[in-house]
């Protein structure tokens, strides 16, 4: 169902306020160069900082823009299963084609506490889910176990798998069957994960290079391996930038050296240090961004 170069788009801000203007140019960049899908409300957009009006806004925003060109999965998740539910509601009725739904962070549920989250999420509404699997930022794994459990229920249609495990990777896109989507969570994971059968990734650094994300994943899929190859080896560098500190600083940053938008993030993030700002600055020079 979703399939490709997809980007967890940022949300920028300008005077301490949603940039709505900048906001539908990042978009028509995107779409322009190749992107498949578009992601409001992610990490990469500082969901855990939006307000429940602004978080609403920004997927109404993006589901506007894109005009159905290409998918709109909406970052719909929280630890509070209600409030996760409202949320994905929301994304529905707004006309969004997806929901990612991140594990639920700081409660630390049982997998079983998991299951019920999701199984609850998905009763409430009709929309396709993908579950977001990401222990660094929510202090669980969702256990390939768990997951296939998850794949029976008809609207839970896939997984972003940012665990940074390849093994546990391997064994979701065995067990939980073909029809299932595997995307990647780690742009440094997307040629891996595809040669194992995965359908794409979610990426961050397409928020910059979204032609050379695209080209990588068209590549392979078109069967050509050297071609995809080459681009994986070419983005590494711009990729560990992106994380030079914690996301989405650092994209945001590269997107206001690019002219395109402020790179102010909200507390507690905030901007890079000095000597991570000239590594980043040299990295897109290399690049031939700047």
């Amino acid at each position: 169902m979703f399939k490709g170069s997809i980007v967890a788009i940022v949300t920028p801000f300008k005077n301490g306020k949603v940039d709505e203007k900048a906001l539908g140019e990042l978009i028509e960049c995107q779409i322009a160069n190749g992107t498949d899908g578009i992601v409001p409300c992610g990490t990469t957009g500082e969901s855990p900082t939006l307000s429940g009006e602004e978080h609403g806004r920004v997927i109404e925003i993006t589901v506007a823009a894109v005009n159905k060109r290409v998918p709109v999965i909406a970052g719909t998740g929280s630890n509070s299963t209600e409030e996760a539910i409202q949320f994905t509601k929301h994304a529905y009725k707004v006309g969004a084609d997806g929901a990612l739904v991140v594990a639920p962070y700081y409660n630390r549920p049982t997998q079983e506490g998991l299951f019920q989250h999701y199984a609850a999420i998905a009763e409430a509404t009709p929309l396709p889910i993908i579950v977001y699997n990401i222990e660094s930022r929510s202090a669980v794994n969702i256990e390939t176990p768990t997951l296939a459990r998850m794949a029976n229920i008809p609207n839970i249609v896939g997984v972003k798998e940012a665990s940074g495990k390849i093994k546990q990777m391997s064994d979701v896109i065995r067990t939980c069957g073909s029809d299932f989507c595997v995307l990647s969570g780690d742009d440094a994971f997307t040629l891996p994960l595809m040669a194992l059968g995965g359908h794409g990734i979610i990426s961050v650094v397409a928020n910059i290079v979204p032609a050379d994300m695209a080209a990588l994943v068209d590549a392979f899929f078109a069967g050509d391996l050297a071609r995809a190859r080459e681009l994986h080896h070419k983005l590494m560098p711009l990729v560990d930038a992106m994380f030079i500190e914690t996301n989405p600083a650092p994209v945001k940053v590269a997107l206001e050296l690019m002219g395109k938008i402020s790179g102010d993030v909200r507390l507690p993030l905030c901007r890079l240090t000095e000597a991570n700002l000239a590594k980043l600055k040299n990295t897109m020079l290399n690049y031939g961004l700047i």
